[in-house]
């Protein structure tokens, strides 16, 4: 299965980090910064399939921190209600449209970084999902060509500061917060992942499962997604789609499930990995 995955490195001024990226292969990082300044460029120049094999400049998996799979796509653009069983527990009749809202680049974090609760809030929430990554342009894409438009998939855990998204009907502050936005631990190409609607969600808070889903109860399917996106914006190679979440969010628990800091929240996806990101608490 050839995955490619970005990673935090020492800058070469000796100051901070840089971001490189290269092949997964078990434990090792096969450094690609090289052939492209990051895996968006990659994509943008087609450049993946003759990556599949590549073997050179090894760095230990276990030496480096993993960053978001995508660290700075030009746009993020998330799917809310789009699970049967999420609109389920919500307890109202689907949207007659895609709920749609952004979220920041600069808000997210990749495997194994905190994931950063305000300490204003008590209502710190999950949402496990698959994102996609666009491969090509596109705009006014139909549904029949959206597949040729999507480079690979991933793992994404939507973390959500649930009093502010429900504030006011607009949802975006609370869905950007910095050290929010999980993504990762890499990108499996799209041929690689074959029919994506067979692929199973798992969320757990502390090894309890949370959230369980199947992405053919997708309401919106991804090629309705990527037709109804881009009739409105183009996208670029690079950008991100987060497709949605099922049911189980802590919001609508009985207690409600909200994370807090320390606990560990996982999200599971058949072939994509598991993204694991510990909840920390910050002024």
């Amino acid at each position: 299965m050839t995955k490619f995955t970005s990673y935090y490195r020492p800058a070469s001024s000796g100051e901070g980090t840089s971001i490189a990226w290269g092949r997964l292969d078990g434990e090792t990082i096969f450094d690609a910064t090289s052939v492209a300044p990051s895996l968006a460029a990659a994509i943008a120049d087609s450049a993946l399939e003759g990556l599949a094999a590549h073997s050179e400049d090894p760095v230990a998996l276990a030496d480096v921190q993993l960053a978001p799979v995508i660290p700075h796509p030009g746009k993020i653009i998330c799917i809310g209600v789009n699970y049967r069983s999420h609109q389920d527990e919500i307890g109202k009749a689907a949207p007659a449209a895609p709920v749609i809202f952004a979220r920041y680049a600069d808000s997210q974090i990749g495997h194994g970084e905190e994931a950063l609760k305000p300490r204003i809030s008590n209502e710190f929430d999950y949402e496990g999902e698959v994102a996609l990554v666009i491969s090509k342009p596109a705009y006014k894409v139909k549904k029949a060509d959206a597949y040729d438009h999507v480079a690979g998939y991933a793992v994404y855990n939507d973390f959500s500061v649930r009093d502010w998204q429900r504030a006011a009907s607009q949802w975006l502050p609370g869905k950007t917060w910095l050290g929010t936005g999980g993504f990762g631990p890499y990108l499996v190409t799209a041929d690689e992942v074959g029919d994506v609607t067979r692929l199973e969600l798992t969320a757990r808070v502390n090894g309890e499962v949370r959230q369980h889903g199947v992405v053919a109860d997708l309401i919106n399917d991804i090629p309705s997604i990527i037709e109804y996106v881009t009739t409105f914006t183009p996208l670029a190679p690079g950008d991100v789609i987060v497709t949605g979440t099922p049911g189980g969010v802590g919001l609508f628990m009985e207690p409600q499930g909200f994370v807090v800091d320390g606990d560990v929240v996982e999200v599971e996806v058949t072939g994509l990995g598991t993204l694991r990101n510990v909840v920390r608490e910050v002024d």
